[in-house]
């Protein structure tokens, strides 16, 4: 009977450990059979390339079959760019690189990164290319001979990549150096990309059965008949750190601690503006310190604000808010001058904030000088132009007081105007 027992516990413990083993091999299964999706839409900053590393280096630390980066940028940074070129071509999963949705772009730096994924993939109505390189030091423009080499550099390693994918290595450097583009369809004819897919289902058929070479030679077949989509998002620190790295809101965050520093000082005590400054500030300069920011430009909106900030203390006829305009609107367009426009302030918003700010100190201009014009209305010099009433020979009745007067032909109840002050008699005259 024991032995029975025991035999029947056996049995369980063996079906529990079949059940243990086939559940890890389902595991094992569904892991390697994994898309990892990771999106970038925006320039290409280091939060982007950081981005990347991490989700390449999770998808080859959980076995997972293919790396999908869904690209749409306008360009970015140069190191960045590298980085995500350096990470991609040592990848041990293979990379996919994917223009999309329809409407998008891979220019400039999205090129480069096109280029060095082991397949290179566009959606249609999706366009590559322009990717002449810029200077982006933020500092003075580069001379010629400085120029020839940045390009002769970018041109150089985009065209090394293209040539190991077995692309069109003479249009990618065409585009380095002509700033040309083409659509997809294009693009695909002119094998600069491999493929061309509407959607990520028909994108993962074209997949199917590729082979592809990874790094030192490996050769990997892809089997996406049976994946499963996985897709990594920003966590919510790099959401935050990618938006404040576009350009228009580094610059409106610029601009708001500015404000907020000046109504501070102006009003002190008033604590709210000050620390709300000086955090648009701290985020101001930390997304500067990710874009190819111009620090003369920078310096020059500074000037701005403290010229106009002395017009509140000055009295300058509204001079120092036209210079504080003209240093403005100049910071403003140096600010990301070494960007190229893909990492540049938008028209429209430099007009708004420079033509609000102007109207704004103009009007605080205009409202000192209205205020300068007045008459007092306080003290002796505010009693002249008074009217009053006669109460009685030598009194009148003025702004609710009796005071002593002296004034030819009035009589009680004669309307008088004052007319002068000397002590604490009037001098009045029959009001008109």
């Amino acid at each position: 009977m024991q032995g029975r027992r025991g035999g029947g516990r056996r049995a369980v413990a063996l079906a529990w450990l079949l059940c243990w083993l086939i559940g890890l091999a389902s595991l094992a299964s569904a892991a390697g059979e994994r898309v990892i999706v990771l999106e970038v839409r925006g320039p290409i900053t280091p939060t982007v390339a950081g981005y990347l590393e991490r989700g390449i280096d999770g998808a080859e630390r959980d076995g997972a079959h293919l790396v999908v980066i869904q690209l749409d940028t306008p360009g970015g940074l140069d190191d960045s760019t590298r980085k995500i070129m350096q990470r991609i071509i040592a990848s041990k999963v293979p990379v996919v690189v994917y223009v999309y949705p329809s409407g998008g772009r891979a220019a400039s730096a999205g090129l480069f990164i096109a280029q060095a994924a082991h397949v290179a993939a566009m959606a249609p109505d999706t366009n590559i290319g322009s990717a002449h390189p810029v200077q982006l030091g933020g500092g003075q423009a580069p001379d010629k001979t400085m120029t020839e080499k940045i390009e002769n550099d970018a041109a150089a390693i985009v065209k090394s990549i293209a040539q190991t994918r077995g692309r069109n290595h003479e249009w990618v450097e065409r585009a380095v150096r002509q700033s040309i583009n083409a659509p997809a369809r294009e693009a695909l004819e002119l094998k600069v990309v491999d493929l061309v897919a509407a959607d990520y289902p028909a994108l993962l058929a074209a997949l199917d059965g590729r082979e592809v070479e990874l790094q030192g030679g490996r050769k990997v077949m892809l089997s996406t008949s049976a994946f499963q989509r996985h897709d990594v998002p920003m966590t919510w620190p790099e959401r935050i750190i990618q938006t404040i790295s576009d350009p228009n809101i580094a610059y409106l965050l610029l601009t708001i601690g500015m404000y907020g520093l000046i109504y501070e000082l102006s009003n002190p005590g008033t604590w709210v503006p000050g620390v709300i400054g000086a955090i648009s500030l701290v985020l101001a300069l930390y997304a500067l310190g990710t874009l190819p920011t111009n620090w003369a430009g920078v310096a020059l909106i500074v000037l701005a604000f403290v010229l106009f900030g002395a017009e509140l203390v000055v009295t300058s006829h509204g001079g120092l808010t036209l210079a504080g305009v003209v240093a403005m609107v100049l910071g403003s367009l140096l600010l990301f001058s070494g960007g190229g426009p893909e990492l540049a302030v938008s028209p429209v918003v430099i007009l708004g904030v420079v033509g609000g700010t102007a109207g704004f100190f103009a009007f605080v201009v205009g409202t000192i000088w209205r205020a300068s014009r007045r008459r007092s209305a306080t003290g002796a010099a505010g009693m002249i132009g008074q009217v009053g009433i006669v109460s009685r020979p030598g009194q009148v009745h003025v702004a609710g007081e009796l005071w002593r007067a002296e004034g030819e032909s009035i009589t009680p109840g004669d309307r008088v105007q004052v007319v002068a002050v000397n002590g604490l008699t009037l001098k009045v005259m029959k009001a008109a």
